[in-house]
């Protein structure tokens, strides 16, 4: 099999996780779940022994120095320095544009949480077979639960004994819609893990949007390697046009295959999604620092200093970062990004 280039996309503030994340240091960057960042534990599920070779990382400026400093020696790793966020399709781009022709790539967030590596590496493996023979691979998430926070994939027609078709990409459902696909039983979450062979991604880039990747290429072609980092040229590189690769690729193309992936999967979206990926007591609470519960029921407490003493409340979470406090309800948790400190920090 042709090589298996990990492509570690860098991206966003994770300012829903406010105050522990900040745009200076978000959520790929902290030790979230146990004492790894989900950065490094990313890096983790990759490694050499199972055939995967140095990672390719794509990162902007103002993450550079985490992302050397997490990834420490690594040998034979990359990093490509985006000058300018242009979202996944340029990312990816840039990444292939840096890979040879026949390589393939598996495309991971830094910011998910995976339980299950085994199962992980077991998805990644039937990926890149596929890649190989010219798919264009989505995981499929297992779905769990009606999530109206993410998009989702219906499985077609079956490719071998372990991967389908992509019926169709599905936009973030409302609740009733959501409802339904739990129910049917074809529908697993996009989690936007993808394997593809790098010259099979740049023709169907090619094909449905070749504006971006011909400014990409361009961006490339005048950019300039540093040691291990490449920096693509600033100027070319703000004249991409800012699309994902599902709307920009994978809903286009008529190769879209999904391998489903059943790996304690979370992309540690909100508080309740790192909630629920911790460890729980008997009562759903999970804690972290100097805290005290009396007749609590799922509370999460996140405290970096202060003691905290918490009596008699459900469905609360409060954190603690400084000289910061954030407390919520659970209905509360998906307007934590819009409060002042979190949009400005």
């Amino acid at each position: 099999m042709s090589k298996l280039v990990p492509v570690i996309l860098c991206g966003g503030s994770g300012t829903r996780l406010w105050p522990r994340s900040r745009a200076s240091k978000p959520k790929p960057f902290l030790p979230l779940i146990g004492n790894t960042t989900l950065f490094q534990a990313t890096i983790a599920r990759c490694p050499a022994t199972d055939g995967f070779d140095p990672p390719l990382v794509v990162t902007g400026a103002a993450h550079l120095a985490h992302v050397e400093e997490q990834l420490g020696n690594t040998a034979g790793s990359q990093i490509i320095v985006e000058p300018s966020a242009r979202n996944t399709a340029a990312a990816i781009a840039l990444a292939a544009l840096r890979l040879p022709e026949d390589a393939i790539m598996l495309v991971c967030p830094s910011d998910h949480h995976i339980g299950d590596t085994k199962a992980f590496a077991e998805a990644a493996c039937t990926a890149a077979e596929l890649a190989q023979d010219g798919w264009l691979v989505s995981f499929g998430i297992e779905a769990t639960a009606p999530e109206t926070g993410f998009g989702y994939l219906k499985r077609g027609e079956a490719i071998g004994d372990q991967a389908f078709r992509t019926a169709q990409f599905v936009e973030k459902p409302d609740l009733e819609r959501a409802i339904s696909f739990l129910s049917e039983g074809i529908y697993a979450w996009n989690g936007g893990i993808f394997a593809f062979k790098v010259g099979d991604f740049l023709k169907e880039l090619e094909s449905h949007r070749p504006q971006i990747l011909a400014a990409v290429r361009d961006a490339v072609a005048k950019g300039h390697e540093d040691g291990n980092r490449f920096h693509p040229d600033p100027q070319t590189f703000a004249t991409v046009e800012s699309e994902s690769v599902d709307y920009a690729v994978m809903e286009n193309t008529s190769r879209a295959a999904m391998v489903p992936a059943d790996m304690a999967w979370s992309d540690i979206g909100n508080w309740p999604a790192l909630h629920v990926a911790r460890d729980r007591d008997e009562q759903g609470n999970a804690t972290r620092g100097d805290v005290e519960l009396v007749d609590c029921q799922n509370v999460l407490v996140d405290s970096d200093g202060p003691r905290v003493s918490v009596i008699g409340l459900q469905d609360v979470y409060i954190v603690v970062d400084g000289n910061d406090i954030m407390i919520t309800t659970a209905a509360g948790a998906q307007k934590v990004g819009k409060l002042f400190g979190a949009a400005n920090q």
